[in-house]
């Protein structure tokens, strides 16, 4: 192939110093050299397809010749599969080549290997993601595997020659491996605009993939294929005989249309064979921007124009740089006919692949397969594309010279195995700690060791493209603080990290509830409480569950003493005969200095009964109980007036003592509050007591929410010396916001 220089004339407008990946250097008789150092090793053999091992290295070469691969990269075919006859096939291929052709050489036939394992996989249908993710990381794979590019290009040939095999041979392929040529390597093809490759690997393998589909279009395309070719022809040769009698130099072709493109456009748009109208296309090659707007005009001028398939991308291109108009017009019979026009310049950016025309046919305005474009992935797709039309013309000194102007593209991802062959992707210096998050949360904290391509390493190891990784994980466990040390190298995914701390942090969590749930259970055995259920007990203190209230006691955020108080006050459910012990009366005292005075009995037992929590002045009755003296109730308590009913004969007169005493005697009320449940509404109604000087000895709270925020109960107990006292108190709590109900029990 001729050495050529391309001036700043010739490059894209997307201008990239020239460049192609990992350049092999021109040496003298490369491809008969190659070819004479493979044929004693390659005699002979066969591939796993039946195929001759030489005579498929021949294809390839010839397929490399077709797009424009210079002599030596034809000449690394040969090399390629003469590796695995070899015992040390980088020394040996490097003595007779070079480093550049040994590294070529080997690094593709590992790649072939890493396929051979993925398709095996994808059979078995052994996928860490779904199909198409999984499809696409192998694309991915394909570009980030070498740092040369042409590694790719040498299996994207090698595949189209294994397709013609089997469609010579009419044999047909293994299903995984045909799925995996148009699922992989045809979209590979067109991101990377081979389009030669493209198109015939994508029939081919629908045909196997789908045989009765492909016979089908296949027929309906050749019933009137001479009748349809004639019209096309003679229709090419009109419009350009009616352009260029317009005084317009132009060039009309036509485009072939190819039967997978057509059945994937038939069901991405749910269109009838008919209705795929650019069955019948043409291109029209105009001299100048003006050029192509006139042919436009004459084009709409003599043809019927179908209303919504016009597209003018020049005046507002692609994303991607594309530019050219599209419309669709009929023909005076009614045949639909899509027409491209665009100048030469545009033609040439959108066939050589430098304006990514992939993202046009996945990703466009009316796309169908749902491959997006704006990915950081992308923009290295666009520049390698570019730099594979540098490869057309670069070779020699002046490929030599851009060597490794492409690195880095790729180097912050390596692509890894599972051992049952599933595509990971990692950032680069990932460790087999990173793989094992990267495949399941549970599987990283549980890893302690690792495998790389069967040998035990340590976790820190830096993986590379291409190895097979297997953990080794213990049955329970998490991961080591170490981990999180960058200068031990165990971690580089971010996403890895995140899961450590959160285990960590979660352990933490875990400590404190520990602690908390400790506190409280201490406290409930110390007051003899053992049997409350503790989620019950966070419900009434407004947790929603147990280790809510376990974790804020643990974090010191929740005082004890607040479960104290709500703990002490007697069960609400009563008896008549549960009271609180209040006074003794001493034998022979009459003075009435034990604060209660009861009628005509000395030293008689007295208790004041629970239920109503009677206090000075109020007014007061006594009912005699079996064994437990006189309860002393109010004369308004609802108990007291059942009890009477049912025995008359044990009420007796009773009165508080006129007789002032040295300390005043403190009685606990009950006073019940109900209010709009809120943040803060048990702090408000405390420091209203506390600003009255009324000491609380007991709170209770109960809540319900609904559809307007909730409604809270709360029971204070309170010590009163004065009952009366509690009007003014009352008044003041029904004052704070929120408050709809404050009484006395």
């Amino acid at each position: 192939m001729k050495s050529t220089v391309p001036t700043a004339a010739d490059a894209p407008t997307t201008s990239i110093v020239a460049a192609t990946a990992g350049s092999l250097p021109e040496q003298p008789e490369a491809l008969a050299r190659a070819r004479a150092f493979a044929e004693p090793l390659l005699a002979g053999r066969l591939l796993d397809t039946g195929e001759p091992v030489l005579a498929h290295a021949d294809a390839v070469a010839a397929i490399l010749r077709s797009i424009g691969g210079s002599e030596a990269m034809q000449a690394a075919s040969y090399l390629v599969y003469s590796c695995e006859h070899l015992n040390k096939p980088a020394d040996v291929i490097a003595s007779a080549f070079g480093e550049s052709y040994a590294a070529l050489a080997v690094e593709t036939t590992k790649l072939v290997n890493v396929q051979r394992q993925a398709r095996v996989a994808q059979a078995k249908a052994q996928l860490l993601d779904d199909p198409a993710a999984q499809a696409e990381n192998v694309r991915k794979m394909l570009l980030a595997f070498s740092r040369d590019l042409r590694v790719v290009m040498l299996r994207l040939a090698s595949r189209l020659q294994t397709l013609r095999f089997h469609a010579a041979s009419k044999q047909p392929p293994p299903d995984a491996l045909a799925r995996e040529s148009l699922q992989v390597f045809a979209p590979l093809a067109n991101r990377l605009g081979i389009w030669q490759i493209k198109w015939e690997m994508e029939d081919l393998a629908f045909r196997f993939t789908e045989p009765d589909t492909y016979r089908q279009v296949a027929r309906l395309l050749d019933e009137k294929r001479v009748q349809r070719e004639g019209y096309m022809e003679a229709l090419r040769a009109e419009l350009e005989q009616g352009l260029q009698g317009q005084g317009l130099a132009v060039q009309v072709q036509g485009r072939p249309k190819h039967i997978y493109s057509i059945v994937k456009k038939m069901r991405g748009k749910a269109l009838g064979f008919e209705q795929v109208f650019d069955v019948r296309a043409l291109r029209v090659i105009a001299a100048d921007v003006k050029a192509c707007y006139e042919v436009l005009a004459y084009v709409h001028a003599q043809f019927t124009q179908v209303e919504g398939e016009f597209d003018d991308y020049i005046a507002r291109p692609k994303p991607n740089g594309y530019q050219s108009l599209h419309t669709v017009v009929r023909d005076a019979e009614g045949r639909a006919i899509e027409i491209q026009i665009r100048t030469q310049a545009m033609h040439e950016h959108a066939e050589s692949g430098v304006a990514a025309h992939w993202a046009y046919k996945e990703a466009g305005a009316k796309g169908y397969s749902g491959v997006s474009a704006s990915s950081e992935y992308d923009t290295k797709i666009a520049v390698l594309r570019q730099l594979l039309a540098w490869e057309r013309d670069l070779s020699g000194p002046v490929a030599a010279q851009a060597q490794g102007s492409s690195r880095g593209l790729f180097e912050d991802r390596i692509y890894v195995l599972t051992p049952e062959a599933a595509i990971v992707e990692l950032p680069q210096g990932a460790t087999a700690v990173d793989f094992a998050y990267s495949v399941h949360t549970n599987l990283g904290h549980r890893c302690r060791g690792a495998r790389i391509d069967g040998a035990m390493v340590p976790l820190n190891t830096p993986l590379q493209n291409g190895q097979t990784v297997e953990v080794i994980t213990i049955k329970e466990g998490g991961p080591s603080r170490d981990w999180l040390n960058p200068e031990l190298g165990f971690l580089a995914s971010h996403r890895a990290r995140a899961k450590v701390r959160a285990w960590f942090n979660a352990l933490a969590l875990q400590e404190t509830i520990s602690r908390g749930r400790e506190a409280v259970e201490k406290l409930l055995q110390r007051e003899g409480k053992t049997a409350l259920k503790l989620d019950d007990l966070a419900v009434q203190l407004g947790f929603k569950s147990a280790e809510d209230l376990f974790e804020v006691v643990g974090k010191d955020e929740f005082s004890l003493r607040t479960i104290e108080n709500m703990l002490r006050p007697p069960e609400p459910a009563l008896t008549p005969d549960d009271y609180v012990l209040a006074k003794r009366r001493p034998a022979g005292d009459r003075s009435g200095k034990g604060g209660v005075l009861v009628v005509g009995i000395d030293s008689l037992l007295t208790q004041l009964a629970k239920c109503c929590k009677p206090a000075p002045p109020d007014a007061i009755r006594g009912f005699v109980t079996r064994g437990k003296g006189v309860s002393i109730h109010r004369s308004d308590c609802s108990n007291f007036r059942n009890m009477a009913t049912g025995s008359p004969e044990r009420v007796i007169e009773v009165k508080w003592s006129g007789a002032p005493a040295r300390l005043p005697a403190l009685y606990p009320v009950d006073v019940a509050v109900e209010a709009a449940d809120r943040q803060g509404l048990l702090r408000d109604i405390s420091e209203v007591f506390a600003r009255e000087k009324m000491n609380v000895i007991g709170v209770q709270t109960q809540s319900v929410k609904d559809n307007r925020g909730g409604t809270a109960w709360m029971t204070f107990t309170v010590e009163v010396a004065d009952a009366s006292l509690l009007k003014k108190v009352m008044q003041s709590v029904k004052s704070v916001s929120g408050v709809s109900l404050v009484k006395r029990n």
